[in-house]
């Protein structure tokens, strides 16, 4: 519930970068909350519930989508390839699925706190 909540508190920050770990916790939250909200909309016939939830969430989502492919190494403009039908979507997620870049890149240090492993 902590990513969830620390993504919430970054509510508009698109700067520095998102370990994968932190955003598919806050994913997993999401898709919870969103479920359950749109059960009670369909038992109560308010349908506007779980949109309502969603829009809350809009803005959280887009920073921590963005500060997640700053952790891959990735410009924070590839979630606009997200809208091209079917293969934008699959590209972005496979982007969120991606390892962290190691070490420092020039969006921040590595949220892991790792040094890269260089012999």
């Amino acid at each position: 519930m902590n990513y969830f909540l620390d993504v919430l508190k970054k509510y508009a920050v698109f700067s520095g970068r998102a370990r994968r770990k932190e955003y598919w916790m806050y994913i997993l939250f999401v898709a919870i909350i969103y479920i359950v909200l749109a059960v009670i909309g369909v038992v109560t016939k308010q349908t506007w519930i779980p949109i309502v939830f969603y829009v809350a969430i809009l803005l959280p989502s887009l920073g921590v989508l963005v500060r997640r492919l700053h952790d891959t190494g990735r410009s924070g403009w590839w979630v606009l390839f997200s809208l091209v039908p079917l293969v934008g979507g699959i590209t972005v997620l496979v982007f969120a699925c991606l390892d962290s870049e190691p070490g420092e890149n020039k969006y921040g240090p590595n949220p892991k706190g790792l040094a890269p492993a260089h012999v």
